[in-house]
């Protein structure tokens, strides 16, 4: 492997998208905490259904990497069936390097189901269990970006930080997934602590620190009390913070060209565009106007990577913002 500007670690899957005609959505007053009802013991028909390979956490950041005109590799496990093909198709495609995604005879390629209804999605999740090993001899890239992975990789993840603690000039930007949260900021105290940037929504911050805090800047100082050094923290709706020691600042959304088509992945859009931004030099209030834009572009399409932009796309989004569209300090 080449050396790398940005190194993403993470789980690869299949998603199979199927898109629901007949059902329902229930939700509370402020519209959300909602839940989908359909008919049980029934037959119900569905719109259509769409394979979408080589997607996840940390493979869709290495897609917005390589797409943002960063050198961008993978670390991952698969197996050697037609899903295995059709994801190393897929980062190929993409000019993502896989040298280190490494296949495995006697267990399947990950594959989630995605129940999409109304732009909204709901997604049934397996992830196999793969021998996790961290590469030994993995060239020091510019940037590690660390994200979703399955249960049961408390060794891997100590593998990780023992690599990142040997590693100190790398930056690395920590995206945690729900096997991660559920593993507890004490039991990854060294990674936490070893993180350079921060990426979650707010419902993942209070989950992780146990709180019903509703600050974003409140949530974001306790997480650096934590250990990383910059945090970034997504609201929906209200838009998205960032807090560093030089100050912090909040962005509302960039503006939708029409209504969403499916939301997979914007959170990954936002989360990788930020620390892309950073690599390129950009400062902490225009790394926080690059993400949005990338989560809008993405919600316009089916599946988390095919809105991904590239870096003259975004850029073009950016001369052409509204004029309140920018970071401001909180």
């Amino acid at each position: 492997m080449a050396a790398l500007d940005f190194l993403a670690v993470g789980d690869t899957t299949v998603d199979e998208f199927i898109f629901l005609k007949d059902a329902r959505t229930s939700c509370d007053v402020n519209d959300e905490n909602c839940t989908i009802t359909m008919r049980w013991a029934d037959k119900i028909p569905y719109e259509s259904a769409k394979l979408v390979p080589g997607v996840g956490n940390a493979a869709n950041a290495a897609v917005c990497a390589a797409r943002l005109g960063l050198h961008s590799g993978f670390v991952s496990n698969i197996g050697t069936d037609r899903n295995g093909d059709d994801v190393l198709a897929q980062f190929a495609s993409e000019k993502v390097d896989a040298t280190h995604v490494v296949r495995h005879e006697d267990i399947p390629t990950n594959h989630h189901y995605v129940l999409s209804y109304d732009s909204e999605r709901t997604i049934l999740i397996r992830h196999e269990a793969y021998p996790y090993e961290f590469p030994p001899d993995l060239p020091a890239p510019k940037a590690l970006y660390f994200s979703s992975i399955a249960a049961g990789t408390e060794a891997y993840h100590d593998a990780v930080a023992a690599w990142l603690e040997k590693n100190s000039e790398i930056t690395f930007a920590f995206q945690p997934g729900t096997f991660q949260m559920d593993m507890g900021a004490e039991r990854l105290a060294r990674i936490y602590g070893r993180t350079d940037i921060f990426i979650c929504n707010k419902e993942e911050y209070q989950r992780i620190l146990k709180s019903k805090e509703e600050d974003p800047r409140k949530l974001m100082e306790a997480m650096r009390a934590v250990g990383p050094k910059l945090c970034f923290l997504s609201d929906g709706r209200a838009g998205a913070y960032a807090l560093g020691e030089s100050g912090a600042w909040k962005i509302g959304l960039y503006p939708e060209p029409g209504p969403p088509m499916e939301r997979t992945g914007a959170g990954d859009a936002f989360s990788a565009t930020v620390v892309v931004a950073l690599l390129l030099g950009r400062d902490i209030p225009e790394a926080l106007a690059w993400g949005p834009i990338n989560s809008m572009s993405v919600v316009q399409e089916i599946g988390a990577q095919r809105g991904l932009l590239t870096r003259a796309q975004l850029e073009e989004y950016l001369k052409n913002a509204p004029a309140d569209y920018r970071a401001t300090p909180l």
